[in-house]
């Protein structure tokens, strides 16, 4: 989707949203004023993260790419390590509310599809309650980035796994059995992402929680968070724009809800 359309739906979005003082839920104004408006999160470690994706950003070392996903704008072989970081990296922003949900929730088993550099792996892996994240990635040689990445700030509860996640992802839920968060920033195209999703839901509980990233990057994705927000299972969605948020508790009303972030 080009640049102009993003912003025309943005624009949207903004005037559509709505701030907590207009919301009904108490389990979503609960949601927006101790997870989603706390801004400042408490952990050191996120500022070694910070350090290290300022110091990715300024690197020209080239990576060979095997895209086995939607992609980029840019078809390319090789990219930088810092157009890696620039693209697919999830924002400082966005990172913390990935540590801020995970951390208030008291999440413990997660699974993220899309590892790039490591970066939101991270996020997600220095969490206080985070027991253990896997990490799927497709190129061997970005998984590789991301694996230096870990041990470079010495976090050991991130289990990556390279390969194509068409391939190994039902063998590793099949593994892993219980998982309490899952991330898709993977293959953003509409029918991969109802497939990971699909493939994911025997998987949950009722305090689990899936982010989709991207749910307004194309017709595509726009249209698998609508079939995602229709799922039976799914009570109470957030759109935030550029992340979805699914909660599955049956004590919830569903509810679909456009959240100002």
């Amino acid at each position: 989707m080009n640049k102009i359309t993003i912003v025309k739906d943005y624009i949207r979005y903004y005037f559509k949203s709505k701030t907590k003082h207009a919301i009904h839920s108490p389990f979503v104004f609960e949601f927006v004023t101790n997870v989603l408006n706390q801004k400042k999160t408490q952990n050191k470690q996120l500022a070694q993260i910070e350090a290290l994706r300022k110091e990715l950003s300024l690197s020209d070392k080239k990576i060979e790419i095997t895209d086995f996903g939607a992609g980029s704008a840019t078809k390319r072989k090789t990219k930088s390590v810092s157009e890696i970081v620039l693209h697919s990296a999830k924002s400082k922003k966005y990172a913390h509310l990935l540590y801020r949900i995970i951390e208030y929730y008291q999440i413990g088993h997660i699974l993220e599809l899309g590892t790039s550099s490591g970066l939101t792996s991270m996020y997600l892996a220095t969490a206080p309650s985070a027991k253990k994240v896997i990490t799927i990635e497709g190129c061997p040689q970005i998984a590789k980035l991301a694996e230096e990445n870990f041990k470079k700030l010495q976090i050991k509860n991130i289990i990556p796994i390279v390969g194509n996640f068409d391939i190994i992802l039902s063998e590793i839920l099949q593994k892993n059995p219980e998982i309490d968060f899952v991330f898709f920033d993977g293959n953003h195209t509409e029918e991969a992402t109802l497939r990971y999703f699909n493939q994911c839901l025997p998987s949950i509980s009722n305090n689990s929680i899936f982010i989709f990233d991207d749910i307004n990057w194309s017709e595509g994705m726009k249209a698998a968070w609508e079939q995602i927000k229709q799922n039976p299972s799914v009570k109470v969605t957030i759109d935030l724009f550029f992340i979805g948020i699914v909660f599955f508790r049956k004590e919830l009303s569903k509810e679909d809800f456009v959240i100002r972030y």
